[in-house]
């Protein structure tokens, strides 16, 4: 992850680059690929807009509610720089479209929830957008756009080979006055210094986000190298962090009463508990 600012053009930006971590994360299931590029695509727009909350404890989980298409739920959330996703979907339906589906095959009609819940003040707060772009990269430019009314640009490249799956994204934001909490004085796409950073910034290709050879620094410099100021900072270290635990889901069901309990288990007493997330089945005595 690396996070920079261009303190002349009033704007933001996020770099990710997902290896390993996608690669534990997508191994929890055997994905098709149509599904496994729509995870890998929501895992990247989840760090890059997750990374923007800065208060300890701060998460952000993105979950798109659908009908009608392939895919019944898709949810990734961002905390800490632990990230974790599922999707669930009818794999009959699937083989039957082919190798390219669209988003709105997969998806069908429906809306996409981002909601950031702060930190240790427990703020939440939630933007729906419609499903009804060509990809959920655009959809959450959208979303920043109608919901956020902050100018967005995003990138996302999906590469694969002999070392593993590879995703990585591009963010970048204009948020006049800096980003230090004083007020917007405008919310214009055709902004002079908001139309100069997009056309920059619109030439980064899937090649270069995927590529492993190429550090996320070297994308910025070849972007913005003319700038008079970069700021340049590393963000957080990425991981899987399913966070699911035995102790978690004891108390979770300590708080049903015991008719219920007893209708859960199993035949040897226990009750079975499965993280769609990591895919693992804990028996917990409940």
């Amino acid at each position: 992850m690396l996070t920079f600012t261009l303190p002349d053009r009033h704007a933001r930006g996020r770099m990710v680059r997902l290896g390993p971590t996608l690669d534990l994360i997508l191994s929890a299931h055997d994905y098709a690929p149509p599904i496994r590029d729509l995870l890998a695509e929501a895992l990247v727009i989840t760090a890059l807009i997750g990374s923007l909350l800065k208060e300890d404890g701060s998460q952000l989980t993105m979950q798109a509610q659908t009908e009608g298409g392939v895919v019944d739920l898709l949810a990734c959330d961002y905390r800490g720089g632990e990230l974790r996703g599922y999707i669930r979907h009818d794999t009959n339906r699937l083989a039957i479209l082919g190798p390219r589906p669209s988003l709105f095959a997969l998806l069908g009609r429906g809306y996409l929830g981002v909601t950031f819940n702060v930190g240790p003040s427990g703020q939440r707060y939630q933007g729906i957008v419609p499903l009804e772009r060509r990809s959920l990269t655009e959809t959450v430019q959208s979303y920043f756009v109608q919901s956020e009314q902050v100018p967005t640009l995003m990138r996302v490249g999906l590469g694969g080979g002999p070392g593993g799956w590879i995703a990585g994204g591009l963010l970048v934001q204009h948020l006049a006055e800096g980003e230090e909490g004083r007020a917007r004085l405008h919310v214009r796409l055709d902004h002079p210094e908001w139309e100069h950073v997009t056309a920059l910034a619109g030439t980064t290709s899937a090649e270069e986000l995927t590529d492993p050879a190429l550090p996320l620094e070297t994308i910025v410099w070849r972007l913005f190298h003319e700038e008079r100021e970069i700021r340049v900072l590393p963000g957080r270290a990425l991981s899987r962090g399913c966070r699911c635990t035995a102790e978690h889901y004891a108390a979770v069901l300590s708080q049903f009463g015991d008719d219920d309990r007893s209708e859960m288990r199993d035949s040897t007493g226990m009750i079975p508990v499965d993280c769609a997330f990591c895919a693992k089945v804990f028996r917990i005595v409940a």
